[in-house]
């Protein structure tokens, strides 16, 4: 299911062109994307790889891939994430395969990357960056057990099929829904905005 202002921004003919459609969904979805980035990368990890560089990163690449995507048979939600991903996954491979001093071709080829990432993506970045409430929801789901942190991450972030989230949880659909609505009424005391996650009831 597509998001309010995704349907918007893609369906519109009045929202201009290809860059303008992009922008406009990827800010609506960047909180969502920094709150996946800290709750994936731990908080060991975070002296080498951070959540803005990674969102930072998923820009990049979800750009120049934006034209070739389709978006009549997937999200722009779930494809995002599934560039968010392929971006994190690479990465910690990066990191296990560098030396102790980092850097490396990867490296600079990455930072070259970054570089290329225009003033208001940056700006986007910073700003979600800075949020409190974004932070103290990431930490809220450390205290989560597995089964409701992957509700968190691949159903109310990354949109994932319930079908399939199921089969992967070892879950029947019915539990897996009475499940993430329970959960939702423990995050309602949080004051956390449901517009961080997909449109799922």
């Amino acid at each position: 299911m597509q998001d309010s202002a995704e349907a918007g921004a893609l369906g519109d003919p009045s929202a201009g062109d290809a860059s303008a459609r992009f922008n406009a969904l990827y800010e609506a979805i960047a909180p969502s994307l920094y709150t996946w980035a800290e709750i994936k990368i731990r908080p060991q990890m975070r002296g080498l790889v951070d959540p803005s560089d990674v969102v930072q990163e998923v820009w990049y690449r979800a750009w120049r891939a934006f034209n070739a995507a389709n978006f009549e048979v997937e999200s722009f939600r779930r494809w995002i994430f599934r560039v968010a991903k392929n971006v994190l996954l690479e990465s910690f491979r990066a990191l296990r395969g560098s030396d102790s001093l980092g850097g490396g071709a990867g490296e600079s080829a990455r930072l070259r990357r970054l570089a290329e990432v225009p003033d208001t993506a940056t700006a986007i970045t910073r700003r979600v960056a800075r949020d409190e409430g974004l932070k103290l929801f990431a930490n809220w789901t450390v205290g989560l057990d597995e089964d409701e942190r992957a509700l968190v991450v691949h159903l109310g972030l990354e949109d994932m099929d319930r079908a399939e989230l199921a089969l992967r949880l070892g879950l029947s659909e019915a539990t897996l829904a009475k499940r993430w609505e329970r959960l939702m009424s423990r995050m309602a005391e949080l004051k956390t905005t449901r517009d961080l996650f997909a449109a799922v009831q």
